[in-house]
């Protein structure tokens, strides 16, 4: 596997030797303190480029990066819909481990570039299109405080979400309740308990890209129920998902709400757990139980 200086030297030998590349910036994981180092940290690297076509009329530029196991071109994609605007990227995975996230910018961007993210460092810059930039931060990234009602809105959203879980095991369409546990569920689940972790340090942390490090600020025990409300494929390991997870909302939501001085809507948390119970004991597994 390539080091890093290498890949770095790699990275800025080619932007030297090109002058539509005014300048390179470095973002991401690895320009965040907070993050640890490991080998899967991706490049996610900038080419702020006087001629963005000529890059994509010619794409074969990139396999001076290296040997490719895999590669995405998001903006080329008829599946997913680009969202980058005028930008264009290569996600590439090379054979030897390393990951590269290359992202073409027009140079007229670099005003917008540079308010968009803290977590950026200049590499490399031939006109000085970026002065004084500041050391990068994550802050941005933080777990924000709540509002009341936010906070109202999530616990509203995780209850209300929740029947629809019920109707789905009760129908028996087990990728219907799936999906509305994990997908809507579940982010709520996932919010409250980054509220939590947000408490416990006083809103200074960031708890990572989908909640990763999210273990580290929370007790030992709500990590533990949360690992256990991932079901198995089976009706009833979603209905036990279900009730585990209502609990461990419970107890979050109230903790949240006793130090920030909030309201737990505790009258519409039980008259809903209890509708699971009434549509559980009707559902046509309830023998099983």
């Amino acid at each position: 596997m390539r080091s890093e200086q290498e890949m770095m030297n790699l990275v800025l030998g080619m932007a030297e030797g090109d002058e539509r590349v005014r300048a390179v910036t470095l973002e991401g994981s690895r320009t965040n303190p907070n993050v640890p180092k490991d080998l899967f940290r991706d490049y996610d690297i900038s080419f702020h480029v006087t001629d963005m076509q000529s890059y994509i009329d010619q794409p074969d530029w990139i396999d001076a990066f290296g040997e490719r196991l895999i590669m995405q071109m998001p903006e080329a994609m008829a599946m997913f819909p680009p969202d980058l605007g005028n930008r264009f990227s290569y996600l590439m995975l090379f054979k030897d481990g390393n990951r590269i996230d290359m992202t073409l910018i027009p140079i007229e961007e670099k005003d917008d570039y540079v308010k968009e993210d803290k977590l950026m460092q200049v590499l490399l810059d031939k006109d000085g299109l970026f002065p004084n930039v500041p050391p990068s931060t994550d802050i941005d990234y933080w777990v924000k405080r709540p509002s009341a009602a936010f906070y109202a809105d999530c616990c509203n959203e995780f209850w209300w979400v929740s029947t629809y879980v019920a109707k789905g095991l009760w129908r028996q369409e087990i990728l219907y309740a799936q999906d509305h546990l994990n997908n809507l569920m579940r982010p709520m689940l996932v919010k409250m308990l980054e509220w939590e972790a947000g408490v416990r340090t006083d809103f200074t942390l960031s708890v990572g890209k989908n909640g990763k490090f999210l273990d580290r600020y929370i007790p030992e025990e709500r990590w533990q129920k949360l690992m256990a409300t991932y079901p198995a494929g089976s009706y009833d390991s979603v209905w036990e998902a279900l009730f585990l997870m209502g609990e461990l909302f419970r107890e979050t939501a109230e903790y949240v709400a006793g130090e920030l001085d909030f309201l737990y809507p505790l009258e519409e948390d039980v008259a809903v757990t209890a509708y699971w119970q009434r549509v559980r004991e009707l559902s046509p597994d309830a023998k099983s139980m």
